[in-house]
């Protein structure tokens, strides 16, 4: 009997926590350019067509923790889920990034990225203390099993 009630209870905290590290998606203010998996390529993107994709890792995405919510020079884009991806028309200049995600506490994060015609793909991803993001100018591995960002 009391092994039972453990075993229900440790169910239940385990629930508890891994529903506890979801994070509320905020509704984007930017006009995506639509584009489907199958017509991205390398050299369709630059020149202001910018590629940001999640590239969140398995042990994120395991216990809802890989959404992140990302604002763009205070402007909201939205909440990029992992396998997500969205193009966007950024012009020439500098852009701060602010990425969001919650792992038991808000993990925040800031980045300074500069634009140019030859920027194509930005990664972003949560980490285990923050945020990371990189400018690959490559798409990822799988990029088929991507999905279009949908404005929540």
């Amino acid at each position: 009997m009391f092994l039972r009630k453990k075993n229900s209870f440790v169910a239940l905290l385990i629930v508890l926590i891994l529903s506890g590290c979801a994070l509320k998606p905020i509704s984007s203010e930017y006009a995506f350019v639509k584009m489907e998996v199958n017509d991205i390529q390398l050299d369709k993107l630059g020149n202001g067509n910018v590629l940001i994709y999640n590239g969140a890792d398995i042990l994120h995405r395991i216990d809802n923790t890989a959404r992140l919510n990302v604002l763009i020079n205070e402007k909201a884009l939205g909440q990029v889920r992992p396998a997500e991806y969205v193009v966007l028309n950024l012009q020439k200049g500098e852009y701060q990034f602010k990425l969001r995600h919650i792992d038991l506490v808000n993990m925040r994060s800031e980045h300074d990225v500069e634009i140019d015609e030859s920027t194509k793909v930005i990664r972003i991803e949560p980490t285990i203390n923050s945020n990371k993001l990189t400018i690959t100018n490559q798409l990822p591995k799988k990029f088929d099993k991507f999905k279009f960002m949908q404005n929540r």
